[in-house]
């Protein structure tokens, strides 16, 4: 009987034991490829900036996938020079664009090392945008 009483206790203990332990399911490796990267970062900047009319310099490095806050995502970088509200340009700023589950989910300006290593293309169509 103490016997029964010991494993029952057992039991129930390893049952408890295992739930906080669960992988949430946006921690997968597998994360999709963001099939429409382009268009989505066109829809952020034109809303992200202050003035999307006029952006000089634009440069799109494709994404690529990353480690980021220990999660493998997708992540595309971006090169601009946009104009502030007075027209005048701000100078070249880059942009790691993450993405989760194949869509953007946020811009992080810290991109040292998001953004090493990877090759830019000429992005015209953000240089094409407007309000």
């Amino acid at each position: 009987m103490a016997a029964t009483a010991l494993l029952m206790g057992l039991a129930l203990a390893g049952c408890g034991a295992g739930s906080g332990l669960a992988v949430p399911t946006e921690d997968r490796s597998n994360q999709p490829f963001p099939q429409n990267f382009r268009a989505e970062l066109l829809a952020f900047y034109k809303t992200y900036l202050t003035n999307p009319v006029g952006v000089r310099e634009a440069a799109l490095a494709e994404p690529v996938l990353r480690k980021v806050g220990g999660r493998p995502r997708y992540v595309a970088c971006v090169r601009y020079n946009a104009r502030q509200s007075d027209g005048r340009l701000r100078g070249l700023q880059e942009q790691a664009v993450v993405f989760v589950e194949g869509r953007l989910d946020r811009a992080v300006d810290d991109t040292e090392e998001l953004c090493s290593g990877v090759s830019y293309a000429p992005f015209t169509d953000l240089e094409k945008l407007t309000r």
